[in-house]
């Protein structure tokens, strides 16, 4: 049997622009093992963002179904799906969305607060976290106080802080310099050996996209190889 983390089949996602529809996805299919990583790439609009947004069940398919962690996500009410997402997957955006009042310790203990820990062992879990991702002198420091490379940073710990099967990144490299994004790769590609994390990048960088086991091209709403 596969041992998948996350797999998706069959789906399709339409959207109205005006009076006419537009077809963004076509039967979609794909699966990421543990430990594996894919990137997706493919032309501006092509609904790299959207397939993402399904994956993560921060949105519903028109048509057919994602699996998580063995779950079939259009079997869970509101909460059970938002229960599953901070356990088994991290998000990783584009724009870190960091909030500024908080300290990047503040930021990453989050997820573990709202999975209902109690907030020392959330403290120490984001101290452990920002440690493993190379930021354990910075923790007192609020967003502003950082580097692109280094927000960049505390937004992949937290998305790793409840230890997830995978992390879903949309263009994680994507407002970073070369030498910020080389330390970007350098890093996933740890976590990935170290943790066993799967992770699924939608990106516009080529030399990300090269280094990862897998790449597919999204065309006509699909995935090829």
């Amino acid at each position: 049997m596969s041992n998948w983390v996350l797999k998706a089949q069959g789906l399709t996602k339409s959207f109205q622009d005006g009076e006419r529809q537009v077809d963004v996805l076509n039967g979609l299919s794909c699966e990421l093992e543990a430990a594996q990583s894919m990137a997706i790439i493919g032309s501006s609009g092509s609904g790299k963002s959207t397939l993402l947004q399904l994956l993560a069940g921060l949105d519903q398919p028109d048509a057919g179904q994602v699996w998580v962690a063995g779950q079939c996500l259009s079997d869970l009410n509101v909460n059970q799906g938002a229960k599953l997402r901070n356990q088994h997957l991290g998000f990783v955006f584009q724009f870190h969305h960091l909030l500024a009042e908080f300290s990047a310790l503040e930021n990453v203990m989050l997820p573990h607060i709202m999975a209902g820990n109690k907030p020392a062992i959330a403290r120490a879990q984001a101290a452990e976290t920002l440690d493993l991702v190379g930021l354990s002198d910075r923790i007192s420091h609020r967003p502003g106080a950082l580097s692109g490379g280094e927000r960049q940073r505390v937004a992949i710990a937290r998305a790793l802080i409840n230890q997830p099967a995978c992390l879903l990144m949309d263009e994680p490299t994507g407002n970073l310099d070369q030498h910020n994004a080389a330390q970007i790769l350098v890093l996933l590609q740890q976590l990935q050996q170290d943790l066993g994390t799967a992770f699924i990048a939608v990106t516009h960088d080529l030399v990300l996209a090269n280094k990862l086991d897998h790449q597919l091209r999204l065309v006509d709403g699909v995935l090829v190889n």
